[in-house]
């Protein structure tokens, strides 16, 4: 759980710490930018953005029923990222898998692809994808979805 607020409890920290010396220096204007910069970037990189995440088990047997996508994704992940906010909307009509938080959910991403961590990787049907399209998911999804 603590690595996946690592970076945006960093990014806090540090803004706080600089926004304050700012501040000191006689720089308040400044000072606030710099630490709204630092919690929006905190913000973006946390998990506060994505849908709830799910086990991947979990994942695997909803997907078997409905037929909805699962997406593995990890905080910090800029293509993740991309991905998120692309789907916009649609993201929630998506099974959401973090892998720093579901051990079963890595090893699924792992056999995906030769050993290696890489995502957002999509399982539609059962077939991996990895770092797909987001124009090519967002069109995939059935409007019953």
């Amino acid at each position: 759980m603590m690595r996946v607020w690592l970076l945006p409890i960093l990014f806090v920290l540090s803004g706080s710490l600089i926004a304050a010396g700012r501040i000191a220096g006689g720089d308040p204007g400044g000072g606030v930018v710099l630490l709204l910069v630092f919690l929006l970037l905190a913000w973006v990189y946390s998990p506060l953005i994505f849908p709830k995440s799910i086990g991947a088990l979990e994942a695997q047997r909803r997907s078997a029923v409905d037929g909805r996508p699962i997406v593995f994704w990890r905080p910090g992940c800029k293509y993740c990222m991309r991905l998120r906010i692309r789907l916009g909307r649609s993201a929630h009509r998506l099974y959401w898998v973090n892998i720093w938080r579901d051990p079963d959910g890595a090893a699924l991403v792992r056999a995906a692809n030769d050993g290696n961590e890489t995502v957002p990787t999509v399982f539609v049907d059962g077939r991996p994808f990895t770092n797909p399209d987001p124009r090519w998911v967002r069109e995939g999804l059935s409007p019953s979805v």
